[in-house]
């Protein structure tokens, strides 16, 4: 009989030899250099340990390669027992490999600055390939200038994942954001399982960049560029930053199963053209979703105690070949949501005529300036709509 001890041993001695041979070699840092030479030089299923400590004046490049089910992992030495606090202009880990995994960091009380003709982010995925940032805390940062994310996708990467990480309490700041622009577009992200809560009204001028999840920039010039994000499984808990608390400006991406409570803000497709926003919850706040663009599908959404459940909203023009500032709401899809207690639940033809004269710069976005071309062509059925 094979007694419970002798298992033990043999479970140990199965680690052990996984240890060595299928995750690779471990070694412990104390120091940015120490981080950026192990990580460049690791090999795949490397761990890299972040010895526990504060740290300030962190700005790491890291390029290792890892492979499938055996990537480079870059962790704290203990859970919550890396904390990295600054004030600076610049990037505190910019990845820029493949299959790498940064996990378990406390970012708390940055103060991140635009100066000297740089921009601080806590964590950049710049142009990386399969790598993921997983179960770190970001609380009480704060971005002393406007449209400062803390953690940002860009360039020309595929397959990131922003997973099981915590933003709470930061102040003027977007928290993700994948930036898309005409040369360089990451594909295939995925944001999922975060916690993102008690983020206050941004100070900035109209109230803008404030956002949890920003998918795209420019959703007048560049809304028709595919990102394929994916959002889904997060939870946002009194979010007030700003009207949006998902901006999406870039087509193809899917917001699915995400949960919303008491947040001032919508799910707003602001620009953009073929999304999903599927099955996810609303409950209290000021809205639901926002709807401009078109061939979205808006399908099985439960949405509660809000004033407005859904709108589809005017625009400038419509179609994915004309330009406007915004485009009327067309060809979407609004079918088997289910709105409860809604002072209005489903609103077809918002902002109608509304006057942007003024509001934006006509010559870098040549739109007519009256929100005046009305939603078309959108199917509304087998919703359930309740008192």
């Amino acid at each position: 009989m094979i007694t419970k001890a002798a298992i033990s041993i043999l479970l140990t001695a199965q680690f052990i030899c996984l240890t060595s041979t299928a995750i690779g070699t471990t070694s412990t840092v104390h120091s940015a250099a120490e981080l950026e030479n192990a990580v460049n030089a690791a090999k795949p299923g490397d761990q890299i340990i972040i010895a526990n400590g504060k740290y300030t004046g962190w700005s790491c490049r890291l390029k290792g390669n890892g492979m499938a089910g055996k990537p480079v992992s870059i962790k704290a030495q203990s859970p919550g027992g890396v904390h990295f606090s600054d004030s600076t202009n610049n990037t505190t880990f910019t990845i820029t490999g493949s299959y790498l995994e940064l996990s378990g960091l406390v970012f708390e009380d940055n103060k991140l600055l635009r100066a000297q003709g740089k921009t601080a982010t806590l964590i950049e995925l710049e142009s990386a390939q399969y790598c993921r940032v997983t179960s770190c805390l970001f609380q009480r940062n704060e971005a002393k200038s406007q449209f400062m994310p803390l953690v940002m996708i860009s360039g020309n990467g595929a397959g990131n994942r922003i997973d099981h990480c915590t933003f709470i309490n930061n102040v003027n700041n977007m928290d993700v954001s994948v930036k898309v622009t005409k040369e360089a577009v990451p594909l295939h992200s995925l944001i999922d399982n975060n916690e993102f809560a008690y983020k206050a009204k941004v100070t900035w001028p109209v109230f803008n960049g404030g956002e949890c999840v920003q998918i795209g920039q420019d959703p007048v010039l560049l809304g028709n560029q595919q990102a394929f994000t994916t959002v889904r499984d997060n939870r946002f808990i009194q979010c007030n930053g700003e009207p949006e608390v998902i901006s999406n400006k870039s087509s193809g991406n899917r917001y699915i199963h995400n949960y919303f409570e008491n947040c001032q803000g919508e799910l707003v497709m602001r620009g953009g053209h073929d999304c999903l926003v599927d099955s996810n919850t609303f409950k209290g706040g000021t809205g639901g979703i926002r709807i401009n663009g078109s061939h979205h599908t808006i399908t099985h959404n439960q949405m509660s105690d809000v004033p407005t459940a859904i709108r589809l909203m005017y625009g400038m023009a419509r179609g994915k070949t004309e330009v406007g500032f915004y485009i009327a709401a067309t060809d979407c899809i609004i079918t088997n949501n289910t709105i409860s207690h809604a002072i209005t639940a489903i609103l077809e033809g918002d902002s109608k005529n509304a006057d942007w004269t003024g509001k934006f710069d006509v010559k870098r976005y040549p739109s007519r300036t009256m929100q005046d071309v009305a939603p078309v062509d959108n199917i509304i059925r087998d919703n359930s709509i309740q008192p």
